[in-house]
């Protein structure tokens, strides 16, 4: 079995990692947060001492960063896997990216003989504790097949969607569906509960129709409990709509709603509310409406 790199431990990598120690993999991880890396460390893993070394002892390094620059600075910068990693080995970026930069990493990675996907998942914090994510990759075939038993260690759906880059765009367009769908849920709540209903009564009988969805069924029940904790902030959403709407511009398609939902999402940042988690998008409906959406005492 592969020896495995993993750089970056965050919400998302510190519980994959440790699915892949479940697994039965040998780990070699990094990352700045040193008490991150002693839990892992903790149960069973190596530390490494930069993301050079750790690609310098292992056959797949696995990235999982907050945004572009991190990954061109963690791959590509002074230290970097770059400078570590074997001929032959295969990079397997994780975060979610701007696609372009993807290409750019993966392109600068050949010159070295270094094998790059991008692999970036949804599901937030439960999904990757549980290890079922959906991973949504871009790469060449014959490298998925080769890291495929690896990757179902993290998710339960993992997808080849094309070439090197191809994983990011899905992601974004994963990332669209979901914000819409938060703003869309929240605006229907909020107006129920305005209107005198109870909105618990309207999302038991939506949830099984049309109208009924994952994110309504993972959101839902949270914001009616008042729970914000993050599962995934406002924050890192933000992140993935700047790199959608600018990956929109770059290729000419207008994202009208993407546009909406940001402007949402950046007037909670200002509010304080940044670090909280995306179902918070209700809070913004409430201002507006002078309205908080919780069960009705009956």
């Amino acid at each position: 079995m592969k020896k495995i790199g993993f750089i970056g431990l965050g919400i998302m990598g510190k519980p994959m990692s440790k699915n892949l120690l479940k697994a039965g993999y040998q780990l070699v991880v990094y990352d700045l947060n040193e008490s991150a890396v002693a839990e892992i460390v903790r149960t069973g893993a190596e530390a490494g001492t930069s993301a050079k070394d750790v690609a310098s002892k292992t056959e797949v390094i696995i990235t999982m960063l907050p945004n572009s620059p991190h990954v061109k600075e963690v791959v590509l910068g002074k230290d970097g896997v770059i400078d570590g990693a074997q001929e032959g080995s295969i990079v397997i970026d994780m975060s979610s990216i701007a696609p372009l930069v993807s290409r750019e990493v993966g392109k600068k990675l050949a010159t070295k003989n270094i094998r790059f996907m991008d692999a970036p998942v949804s599901g937030g914090e439960p999904k990757a504790i549980e290890g079922t994510l959906s991973i949504m990759v871009g790469g060449k075939e014959v490298d998925f097949g080769e890291c495929l038993s690896l990757l179902q260690c993290m998710g339960t759906s993992v997808v080849l969607c094309g070439d090197v880059g191809a994983g990011n765009v899905t992601k974004l367009a994963n990332q669209i569906i979901v914000a819409v769908n938060i703003a869309a849920m929240s605006e229907a709540l909020v107006l129920a509960t305005k209107a005198g209903v109870d909105p618990d009564s309207v999302y038991k009988a939506i949830r099984g129709g049309l109208a009924g969805s994952t994110v309504l069924d993972a959101k839902a029940p949270l914001v009616m409990a008042r729970k914000f904790d993050p599962g995934f902030r406002i924050n890192l959403h933000i992140k993935d709509l700047n790199n959608i709407l600018e990956t929109g511009h770059e290729v000419g398609v207008p994202l009208p709603l993407s546009a909406s939902v940001m402007e949402m999402m950046q007037a909670l940042k200002v509010d304080g509310h940044g670090g909280k988690d995306h179902g918070s998008l209700v809070l913004f409906y409430e201002k507006l409406a002078n309205i908080l959406v919780e069960k009705q005492n009956k």
